[in-house]
């Protein structure tokens, strides 16, 4: 027997609505986008990720803006794809390049100035409203083939600009956090450009937020964390999309993870 469902009144509208003012969201404001709650930030589950830890070239410190400098000791930055299995943007993959730098309260994080998505506008959106993530589309693949991992970047699509070619056939001990740690923080600025040049009003932010991670662990209970042999080339330089100045002089370490993710904002620096 089917049931008849109520309608909601014009004050459960209204709550509704009122709901949605304590999420974060963009527009319009009665239909936005994307959402999540400001107390729980962003989920990331079933996620997947072939990340690459490099000592770049001096000149990387030139990238990044005046209020973070480069820590000492050799400059370090971070190339990863990953797959997010679902969020609460939808799942879609995604390749960042980061650059280890200290703000002047002492945090170490990484500053994003390139980061790639697939064709989800949630996830696009979402990232450059709320933290000021470059998000530009991009064609990306993170696949596995035999003992081997590979992720790629493309834009347009036959314009590769990078391949990173794994074989992760080790366990990673994470008793090593600087390396892998559970909690990162990131840097990346946040940029409103006047309406035209005879009005005010840009406003350039630069916006602090972390990522959590747990691991998966496979049935013997042992972490789905792995290392092995790495690959990573900058296929064709493009002035349009110039990942390739993130110029790597020596890979550190390569680490293929199974995780679920949280992610919230800190604060404006």
């Amino acid at each position: 027997m089917l049931r008849k469902v109520r309608a909601l009144t014009p004050i459960e509208i209204h709550d509704v609505e009122h709901d949605t003012m304590k999420s974060i969201g963009g527009t319009p404001f009665d239909a936005p986008l994307y959402g999540a709650d400001r107390k729980h930030g962003t989920y990331f589950n079933d996620c997947k990720a072939l990340e690459v830890r490099v000592v770049v070239s001096n000149e990387v410190a030139g990238l990044l803006p005046p209020q973070l400098s480069m820590p000492k000791g050799p400059p370090i930055g971070l190339i990863g794809v990953a797959s997010y299995g679902s969020s609460n943007v939808g799942p879609y993959l995604e390749q960042y390049s980061g650059i280890q730098a200290c703000d002047r309260s002492g945090t170490v994080g990484y500053y994003i100035p390139y980061i790639y998505v697939t064709t989800n506008d949630a996830a696009l959106a979402s990232g450059r409203e709320a933290l000021g993530a470059p998000k530009k589309l991009g064609h990306i693949s993170l696949v596995r083939e035999g003992d081997l991992i590979q992720g790629v970047l493309e834009r347009p699509l036959g314009k590769r600009l990078l391949t990173v070619t794994a074989q992760p056939n080790l366990r990673f001990d994470r008793s090593d956090v600087s390396i892998s740690p559970s909690e990162t923080v990131f840097y990346s600025v946040r940029h409103l450009p006047p309406v035209s040049e005879a009005e005010a009003g840009s406003v350039t932010q630069l916006v602090k937020w972390r990522t959590q991670r747990t691991l998966k662990q496979d049935s013997f209970g042992a972490e789905m964390a792995f290392t092995g042999p790495i690959a990573l080339t900058y296929d064709s330089p493009s002035v349009i999309d110039p990942i390739f100045k993130l110029g790597i002089d020596e890979v550190v370490m390569a680490t293929y993870q199974e995780f679920d993710c949280r992610l919230a904002a800190i604060g404006i620096v």
